[in-house]
């Protein structure tokens, strides 16, 4: 079995890799810009993160073992590895990129590039990764410019926005009859332009835009996600749980009311309360001490606002970031509650494949620290026509939920990938 192809069950022998982190001088302010045209992965907030291309080590997997694959195949990856980090920080050494399924039969993958340039406060360094019969020296760092996007043309996915709202409405009979208390609902968008998509154009102008988010790229699937599913850093445990949107107007004092008002929905907090407890519920049995707070914060984001809780636990295990963003996923944030009622209705009357929208995606250090994050405001490239790429956005629905609110802030949330790929 090679590494490409996909775990389904056993073991799979990893490579050994001989891996090196120096510091670095002359990296561009916008990690991005260091992007080669093909293949570039991106893990990039307020100026730090990491960049990587080429593969050295690529995992992919799919079925209901998949997490637990991962981290097996990524444990016998860092046991195997050579690592002389001159740095020492979380993201230094050993890293890997990754990103899973919504469901248990979309795929997912683990992929190590062959370089990787990382930058943290004020610290920037290179990390080189290669075979322990080709051993690789520090590349020279370059800096490219990405082709704009022109003449894109928008179109429903697998339903119309009339036809969504319609299913919404089923939702909501649903709920109110006591078959569940809240599922979540996306819809996509299919985005068209006349030149193939040169995908580091839109991920510039997303990590410019929503310098507050985590601005990814894994295997053709790129977004500026807000939601924080894990951290894990030196023992401490950390979850951003957003759930209730309201829309941005322009004017300030207005949104500084429609915060007021989002902070006192009682439909949005409904949404907001399942949310948090099904991530402190998840991250309990990892954490010996936790803090979850009684009332949600108003995040503000340019074009939307959110209710938004960080959970914080003390770790009491060796679970790495990625087993902990295998316990909290799916969380009541992107499925519902309970959780596997909300998953058969998804299944039963959402109309698409989610593929990775709403899964996992992130990455991890050969410590087990790392962050995921859950793939929000997102976009998958095509992988037949360079051309396409479909947007994703999905919405709570609770009992007090109205379907043209709804598909409202899918609209609204749609926005930063539609804006990211204009000209």
């Amino acid at each position: 079995m090679s590494l490409s192809e996909p775990v389904r069950s056993g073991r799979l022998a990893a490579p050994q890799l001989v891996v090196r982190s120096q510091p670095v001088e002359g990296v561009a302010k916008q990690l991005i810009d260091h992007l080669p045209a093909e293949g570039g992965l991106s893990w990039v907030r307020r100026g730090d993160g990491h960049i990587g291309w080429g593969v050295a080590a690529r995992l992919d997997v799919a079925g209901g073992n998949r997490f637990q694959d991962a981290v097996l195949w990524w444990q016998e990856l860092v046991g195997a590895a050579v690592v002389r980090d001159e740095i020492g920080v979380p993201g230094s050494g050993l890293v890997c990129f990754g990103s899973f399924g919504f469901t248990d039969s979309d795929p997912g993958e683990l992929v190590v590039p062959e370089v990787i340039v990382g930058r943290r406060g004020g610290t920037t360094w290179v990390t080189t990764i290669s075979p322990a019969s080709s051993l690789a020296g520090p590349p020279d760092l370059v800096t490219h410019e990405a082709s704009p996007v022109y003449d894109v043309t928008f179109s429903d996915g697998a339903r119309s926005g009339t036809d969504w709202s319609s299913i919404v409405a089923d939702a909501i009979k649903r709920i109110t009859s006591g078959e569940l208390d809240k599922v979540v609902l996306a819809r996509d968008l299919i985005a068209i332009a006349e030149q193939p998509i040169d995908l580091r154009w839109p991920l510039r102008r997303l990590a410019e835009a929503y310098p507050n988010c985590w601005t990814f790229s894994v295997d053709g699937l790129i977004g500026a996600t807000p939601e924080l599913l894990v951290r894990r850093e030196k023992g401490l445990i950390t979850s951003r749980v957003l759930a209730g949107t309201i829309r941005r107007t322009g004017d300030d004092a207005h949104d500084l009311a429609l915060a007021a008002s989002l902070a006192r929905s009682s439909k949005d907090l409904e949404e907001h309360e399942f949310a948090v407890r099904s991530v402190a519920d998840a991250l309990k049995p990892h954490c010996k001490s936790m803090n979850v707070p009684e009332t949600p914060f108003v995040l503000h984001l340019p074009n939307v606002m959110h209710l938004a809780t960080d959970v914080a636990g003390v770790a009491n295990n060796g679970a790495s970031a990625l087993g902990l963003a295998a316990a909290l996923h799916p969380s009541a944030a992107v499925c519902g509650t309970p959780t596997d009622v909300a998953r058969d209705l998804i299944g039963e009357i959402e109309g698409m494949e989610r593929g990775r929208f709403s899964g996992p995606v992130g990455w991890m250090d050969g410590s087990g620290d790392g962050e995921w994050c859950i793939a929000l405001r997102c976009g998958q490239a095509d992988p037949t026509d360079a051309r396409r790429i479909r947007l994703f956005a999905g919405a709570g629905i609770v009992a007090g939920s109205d379907p043209v609110a709804e598909l409202a802030e899918t609209n609204a949330k749609l926005v930063p990938m539609r804006d990211a790929l204009g000209d």
